[in-house]
């Protein structure tokens, strides 16, 4: 079930209703915050411990919402800010390794029809060759539809910033398309 912000806003204001105001704002935009890490991360365990820190966090700093924004807007902020931290440590730790698609997966040629899942597949590993900044306004952009407005309120980062990160993600998602 979906409650508006203003339900789940007024549950968390009174202490009697605060756990289940929590409960509220989960049902309402978990799968939302899910789609939005899991995009990132392109793994389904590391996105629901994040998912799982993103609602400790806000369990522990709703107090300090002002509604200035919408509430999504700081939730998307303090998901992506825990998938950005998240990402940054792993990527101190690990080496991706890019594998042949042709050779390695028996990908098809460019003479043959491409699934949808297919093409899926292509985008999800050309995203994870872009830097997280890229990616995550690729993100926010192409999938959340969100506009840069909204994007420069959760990022802090000026509309023609966010433009040219998008334009280049984009150009890179392009150019690892066409070449593999």
């Amino acid at each position: 079930m979906h409650y508006s912000e203003e339900e789940i806003l007024t549950a968390f204001n009174n202490e009697t209703t605060k756990e289940k105001a929590l409960c509220m704002l989960m049902d309402t935009y978990q799968e939302r915050l899910y789609s939005q890490i899991c995009r990132m991360t392109q793994n389904h365990t590391h996105t629901d411990d994040i998912l799982q820190n993103t609602f400790v966090k806000v369990w522990k700093g709703i107090h300090t919402f002002k509604a200035e924004a919408k509430l999504y807007t700081w939730l998307y902020r303090i998901a992506r800010n825990e998938t950005l931290n998240f990402l940054q440590k792993e990527n101190k730790h690990t080496t991706v390794v890019f594998e042949d698609f042709n050779q390695e997966n028996n990908f098809k040629t460019h003479n043959e029809i491409l699934t949808p899942e297919d093409i899926q597949q292509q985008l999800d590993k050309a995203l994870l060759q872009l830097p997280n900044k890229q990616r995550d306004v690729f993100c926010m952009r192409y999938y959340d539809e969100l506009t840069y407005e909204e994007m420069s309120k959760i990022t802090g980062t000026t509309v023609g910033a966010l433009k040219a990160s998008y334009h280049h993600a984009a150009k890179k998602i392009e150019s690892f398309l066409t070449n593999n």
